[in-house]
């Protein structure tokens, strides 16, 4: 399966521009998806380069590069720093995320994660692991399903909607996408398009913990990244953006409240490289719609 069938890579001559990629250094993409991101950094690196790349996703595994520049770790990238350690890559120049979710997982019906076709509610990134979104609706409590379509998604009426789901799942299974569709379907609100697109939104995050791994990939990479080494994360909603935004700029995930009277302030972790988020140009948009919503962020290291 070629990369433009699997996944079109987004902001790719930027994000590699920015990388400012050492010929004979060693590279981290911690989300390999279809390898777009990862053969462009590949064709920049001499026969001395290393690039080590993660993905928990069985077809992404399938469709590895072959090549012995190149080590796959079939995991997901919140475990950065210990599979750096056995593959003796403590150190590196570059780590690379793109936090979306591959065009080819989107379109496999049976994954669970589009609106548009009919299918089990997986949604899980890692099919070795056993919490499906499935399970997530018939055990989780009104106020915990409340709080992730409020914080994930984003979704205006999460609190009826969440009553919803536990009132009607003692009666109404909801095992696949037509049977949850058809449970909520009374209370969507606005474009019912968008609506469901947030309520997906909410649980794929939620199954897959992935502002939690994101949290635990930052905190990791400013320890693997050698000085002057880079940190470029694509991003595709305003959870991740924020929380990647105030890590660059302050090494942490809250905004930090200047205190006034502190006689010195702490050293910083990144020097900021965009000082705003690289968004994708207007060619690339009519080439590539799921490019709209893309914001890429660089740092580097400073000691």
């Amino acid at each position: 399966m070629g990369e433009q069938e699997y996944h079109l890579p987004v902001l790719l001559q930027e994000t590699t521009e920015l990388l400012q990629i050492n010929p004979e250094g060693t590279y981290v993409d911690a989300t390999f998806g279809g390898g777009g991101h990862a053969r462009a950094i590949l064709e920049k690196l001499g026969d001395k380069g290393r690039l080590i790349v993660f993905d928990q996703d069985e077809d992404a595994y399938r469709n590895r590069i072959i090549d012995e520049r190149v080590t796959f770790v079939q995991q997901n990238f919140r475990h950065l720093q210990r599979f750096l350690k056995l593959h003796k890559a403590e150190q590196v120049d570059g780590v690379l995320a793109d936090l979306g979710v591959s065009s080819h997982q989107f379109d496999t019906a049976e994954r669970g994660f589009s609106t548009r076709f009919e299918g089990d509610l997986d949604m899980r990134m890692d099919t070795r692991t056993t919490f499906t979104a499935a399970q997530l609706l018939a055990t989780w409590g009104e106020a915990r399903l409340q709080l992730i379509f409020q914080e994930y998604g984003e979704v205006t009426n999460a609190k009826t909607l969440a009553q919803t789901i536990v009132k009607q799942r003692k009666t109404h299974p909801m095992r696949t996408i037509t049977e949850f569709k058809s449970v909520i379907q009374p209370i969507v609100k606005g474009n019912p398009q968008k609506y469901l697109a947030q309520v997906f939104q909410a649980l794929r995050i939620a199954v897959n913990d992935e502002l939690g791994a994101l949290k635990d990939l930052l905190e990791q990479a400013t320890s693997v990244l050698k000085p002057g080494g880079r940190l470029a994360v694509i991003t595709f909603h305003s959870l991740e953006d924020r929380m990647v935004k105030n890590f660059m700029k302050t090494g942490s995930f809250e905004i930090a409240q200047e205190d006034p009277f502190a006689k010195e302030t702490p050293p910083k972790l990144f020097r900021l490289i965009t000082k705003k988020p690289v968004t994708a140009s207007d060619a690339e948009l009519k080439l590539n719609g799921r490019s709209r919503s893309a914001k890429l962020r660089v740092a580097e290291k400073t000691s």
